[in-house]
C-alpha cells in the first residue's frame, strides 16, 4: 500500500509553520526501521479507545480550522472536513480503525489540498456540489443498508418459522 506523502505548507507563510510541524508530528514523525513506511502520533493515540479517536479528531479539526483562518476557499475546507471525518470514522471502528490510521494520513493530505489550493489555484468555489453528492452517496449506502437489514430479517424469519 502506498504511503501519503508529507509535503510542507506554504513555508513562506510563518503562521503556518505551526501547522507544518504538528501535522508532521500527528502523521509522519517516526519512521519504521529499514522501511520507507513512515507513520505519526495519530495511530498511536488512536490505540485508546475513545479517548484517542477523539484527541486526534480533535487536533485535525483544530489544524483545519487553522487553515480555514488563513484563507482557504469553502470548497477546500469541505474538502478537509471530508478527510478528517473519514479519518475520524473509520479509525473508531476496532481493530480496522487502528490499522487504517497507520495507512489514511488526514492531516498530511489536507497539508497537500492547502498546498494545492495556494500553489496551484485549485479548490476554489463553495463546495456545495461536493455536499450534495456525499450526501446522496450516503443516502445511497443508507438505502443499500435498509434494503439488506430488511433481507436479512426476511431469511431470520423464514428459518423461524
Amino acid at each position: 500500500m502506498k504511503t501519503e506523502r508529507y509535503t510542507p505548507a506554504r513555508p513562506d507563510i510563518p503562521e503556518l509553520r505551526w501547522i507544518n510541524r504538528l501535522a508532521y508530528l500527528m502523521d509522519s514523525q517516526f519512521r519504521l526501521p529499514g522501511t520507507r513506511f513512515r507513520f505519526g502520533l495519530d495511530p498511536l493515540i488512536n490505540l485508546f479507545p475513545i479517548a484517542g479517536d477523539m484527541a486526534g479528531f480533535l487536533v485535525s479539526a483544530g489544524l483545519m480550522l487553522a487553515m480555514a483562518r488563513k484563507g482557504a476557499s469553502n470548497k477546500l475546507v469541505v474538502l478537509m472536513s471530508l478527510n478528517i471525518l473519514l479519518d475520524a470514522t473509520i479509525g473508531a471502528i476496532p481493530v480496522i480503525g487502528q490499522i487504517f490510521d497507520f495507512f489514511f494520513k488526514a492531516n498530511n493530505r489536507n497539508i497537500r489540498l492547502m498546498n494545492e489550493h495556494y500553489l496551484e489555484n485549485k479548490h476554489q468555489g463553495s463546495g456545495k456540489g461536493i455536499i450534495i453528492w456525499t450526501l446522496i452517496i450516503l443516502f445511497l449506502i443508507l438505502a443499500l443498508l435498509i434494503y439488506l437489514l430488511w433481507k436479512v430479517g426476511a431469511w431470520l424469519t423464514g428459518l423461524i418459522f
